[in-house]
């Protein structure tokens, strides 16, 4: 059975990004948004690295 994660919202993608580019880590941005660090992890694999992130790809 699958687990039951929940899609982030656009706001949160843009709050990643932000974060992202300031060279935050996992732990933090995780941290400001009450998510777990692998679920930014997942986000950010998503677009293949970190310095490629697009929240409107994600």
């Amino acid at each position: 059975m699958a687990k039951g994660y929940k899609d982030l919202t656009l706001e949160q993608r843009y709050i990643i990004k932000a974060h992202l580019d300031t060279n935050q880590s996992n732990k933090f941005i995780a941290e400001s948004l009450g998510v777990s660090e692998s679920t930014i992890s997942r986000e950010t694999k998503r677009c293949g690295e970190r310095k490629k992130y697009t929240p409107l790809r994600a």
